[in-house]
């Protein structure tokens, strides 16, 4: 009997020890010493959206080059934009790289002679953060590197499609020679450029529009998160922390290792957290990633953002992301911040994180049609700039500017981009009210008259080669959809000297008028439905003089002289 009552208490005994190892195994709660760091201790509240990495990675604009140096540039957040990365290239495989020097091929020749697709992105990007957004495949020597184009061209002569990949460096090229890519996926590209305004390319390298570009302005109502709410977010307790105002304004709050400077109103906001640890470099997509979740995990995101293109040696360090609304980036000043956010980290681990607190509406107040210079008058401002020979890329933004009762502005603006990263606002829109001159319009209304034979140019061109399919039927019926909604973005043909100072006063003053809802001014397409066949050639015969007497050099161009009386009757 004591025989079994011992086996029975060793079973019993061995049986506990096997629980207690699977418990301890898996580290149930309640059982063993658990280590926590003050993370865990954070009680955050969702304010904004959740976003991913992949949302992140775009290029900044696409160039369709279009053969007799005529080209398209298209912006983030349009519907061709869409259709050409997202549905087409995105989807497309690169392998098989070949590195090269820069001299390889005369790029001059390419881009003004043969058809094809850029993307560019500013300041260059990782080939690591690049497959979040292509399925790129290369070597160790390849993966290392850092690319600021993507460029995609048919050959004339041997009728073939090539890919390369350009290095930041400005000297190395890599040739993709196992693209997944045809002749009539790039016929299809450059056939949506026909629906655009067409862009040149400067002495210095910049694409600018033949036309004026029109943009819109536009208002919109904001809420802020409150500072209160940030403090629950950033602090491990907050109901250890202590508050003060200091000289400047700002509020401070801190509970004694991290802070948070609330500042601009109650709009801004520098969050440091000095204790975080100090250690060597890591790797660029890791803090990439610690960004994104940080950023999730305290505030969220307003809107579409775009991880912005730092100087290399910085990169390591700081990771910046910046404000889309529509198809532009947002830019503040100096005096006012906004439109971006701004880490600093060290290991992976934030030690400074800086942004905004305003959370736009969904529906803007208020919408009117303005226009950005063009042609040769926005060529001659760039000229005249004191840092032309630093500036690496022009476009399009709208320049955000706070109104009374919790209200944004936003204006468009040309901002030249330097080498050194910084940015400047070239010009602002010319004033509320002013429309391009009638030739201009004429020689619109020209164009878009002609886009039926253009689609059917296209549906043609996009067929040599290969035969029509299901897919190929569907992208056609996408475009000739689309054809109305970019004929009416189009710009008009002509340019206009640069702001003097009375007229950016009378700029600004008009600006803080509020803007009619819904005013916008005519667009093309309806002029085009108004205007006769015998109308529009009269047009042609009477834009063809003009041209004719340009070249000649007979006297001054009638444009110029309707545009001044515009302006004189602005003032």
């Amino acid at each position: 009997m004591m025989e079994r009552l011992k086996t029975g208490l060793l079973i019993a005994l061995v049986a506990l020890s096997l629980l207690q190892s699977y418990f301890l195994a898996y580290r149930m709660p309640g059982l063993g010493a658990t280590v926590r760091s003050d993370q865990d201790y954070f009680h955050t509240e969702r304010l904004g959206k959740s976003a991913n990495v992949e949302e992140m990675i775009f290029p900044n604009e696409l160039i369709l080059h279009r053969g007799d140096n005529k080209h398209a540039v298209i912006y983030p957040g349009t519907q061709f934009y869409d259709m050409i990365l997202k549905q087409r290239i995105a989807g497309r495989e690169f392998k098989g790289f070949q590195r090269s020097p820069l001299s390889l091929m005369d790029w001059e020749y390419i881009r003004e002679k043969e058809i094809g697709v850029e993307l560019r992105f500013d300041g260059g990007i990782s080939i690591e953060l690049l497959q979040k957004l292509l399925k790129v495949e290369g070597d160790p020597l390849f993966l290392n590197e850092r690319i600021d184009r993507i460029w995609i061209f048919k050959t004339t002569v041997a009728e073939e499609i090539r890919t390369f990949f350009f290095s930041s460096d400005g000297m190395t090229v890599y040739e993709s020679v196992r693209a997944d890519l045809t002749i009539r996926d790039v016929e299809d590209y450059v056939g949506f450029g026909e629906y655009m305004p067409v862009y040149r390319m400067t002495k210095g390298g910049l694409y600018i529009p033949e036309t004026f570009l029109q943009a819109t302005e536009m208002i919109i109502p904001y809420e802020t998160y409150s500072p209160q709410q940030m403090q629950r977010n950033l602090f491990f307790d907050p109901g250890t922390t202590i508050a003060w105002e200091d000289r400047g304004g700002s509020q401070i709050i801190t509970d004694g290792k991290r802070g948070l400077q609330v500042k601009q109103n109650g709009t801004w906001i520098n969050y440091t957290n000095p204790a975080a640890t100090k250690s060597s470099d890591v790797e660029l997509g890791e803090n990439v990633y610690a960004s994104i979740d940080f950023i999730n995990t305290h505030g969220g995101w307003d809107g579409t953002h775009r991880l912005m293109s730092l100087q290399p040696a910085e990169e390591k360090k700081y990771v910046q992301f910046r404000q889309y609304i529509e198809q532009y980036p947002v830019v503040g000043d100096p005096y006012f911040h906004y439109g971006y956010m701004r880490l600093v980290l060290q290991k992976g681990t934030v030690t400074e994180y800086e942004r905004s607190l305003i959370t736009l509406s969904p529906r803007s107040e208020s919408r009117r049609e303005r226009w950005l210079q063009g042609g040769d008058q926005l060529e001659e401002r760039l000229k005249r700039y004191e840092r032309i020979n630093e500036v690496t890329s022009l476009y399009p933004a709208l320049k955000a500017r706070p109104l009374e009762d919790q209200r944004m502005g936003f204006t468009p603006v040309w901002v030249a981009r330097h080498e050194d990263g910084t940015e400047t606002v070239l010009s602002e829109a010319l004033p509320a009210g002013f429309q391009p001159p009638e030739e201009s319009v004429a020689q619109e209304v020209e164009a878009t008259s002609e886009e039926g034979s253009q689609d059917d140019a296209a549906a043609n061109r996009s067929g040599t080669g290969s035969e029509s399919n299901a897919d190929s039927k569907h992208d056609e019926d996408t475009v000739d959809s689309s054809a109305d909604r970019a004929a009416e973005g189009a710009a008009a043909s002509e340019g206009i000297d640069g702001e003097t100072s009375d007229e950016a006063d009378e700029r600004d003053s008009e600006a803080d008028k509020p803007l009619a809802v819904g005013k916008n001014e005519k667009p093309v397409a309806e002029a085009e439905q108004g205007q006769e066949p015998g109308d529009q050639e009269q047009a042609k015969d009477k834009d063809r003089s003009k041209n004719q007497g340009l070249d000649q050099g007979q006297g001054r161009d009638p444009a110029e002289d309707q545009i001044e009386e515009q302006l004189a009757a602005a003032e």
